[in-house]
């Protein structure tokens, strides 16, 4: 028998269960958000050997994207999953021009896109301020041998 004096041994170690529990709850909460934090506009990118752009800063592009259709979005602002015309373009592009002069600027159109709505927003993207516009392609599984 125990009497009131004595003392209970104490146990020194920690009890991790309820951390298993929160690092799997936590798992699959991102698991779940992962893909949906996925953004842009599905284009079919041409592929090109082109080496990537030097002298990138660490600010975000901005990147114009054109659709097979023809449709226009940009990744700046609310709606960037939805169409915008030519008129937000230059605003939106002057806006974050203005602000930042130095960011990158991209057009990312998909390879069957007419060659004349790639030329339009470049145009667009002009008339908003951009001096030096970039293209974003896919690389080259094997570069082809010109002939």
């Amino acid at each position: 028998m125990r009497t009131p004096m004595q003392k209970r041994k104490l146990i020194g170690e920690i009890n991790v269960v309820p951390y298993i529990d929160v690092m799997l709850v936590l798992l699959v909460i991102f698991m779940v958000t992962a893909p949906l934090l996925t953004q842009g506009v599905d284009v079919e990118l041409p592929k090109a050997g082109a080496e990537p752009i030097a002298n990138v800063q660490n600010l975000p592009p901005l990147v114009v994207s054109v659709d097979a259709e023809g449709n226009l979005y940009i990744n700046v602002g609310d709606d960037e999953d939805e169409p915008v015309s030519g008129k937000d373009i230059v605003a939106r592009t002057g806006a974050v021009l203005r602000n930042r002069p130095e960011t990158p600027v991209l057009i990312k159109a998909d390879r069957h896109v007419q060659y004349g709505f790639v030329v339009g927003a470049m145009v667009l993207l002009q008339q908003g301020g951009a001096e030096h516009v970039g293209f974003v392609t896919d690389p080259l599984d094997t570069y082809p041998v010109p002939e």
